[in-house]
């Protein structure tokens, strides 16, 4: 199932970026610890408010954000 209902846009939190449930905890934010090599406890534990679904939704978004259309010319 899909945890993409988890992200959120608001203007009025984090400038409309994406992020976690209302909650000022981009998307971006969560990447960024994984890819410095975070593990799940560790990024739960320094962020109580998020859940492991909030993790696996930043992940979701960020592989759909890559699948992008190919342009091909004739």
């Amino acid at each position: 199932m899909s945890e993409l209902y988890r992200i959120t846009f608001d203007p009025q939190i984090c400038s409309g970026r994406p992020s976690i449930r209302g909650l000022r905890i981009r998307v971006k934010d969560i990447l960024e610890l994984l890819a410095s090599g975070a593990d799940q406890d560790e990024i739960l534990a320094d962020y109580p408010l998020l859940e492991p679904e909030d993790i696996t939704a930043a992940l979701e978004y960020a592989a759909r954000q890559t699948d992008h259309t190919v342009l091909r010319v004739a």
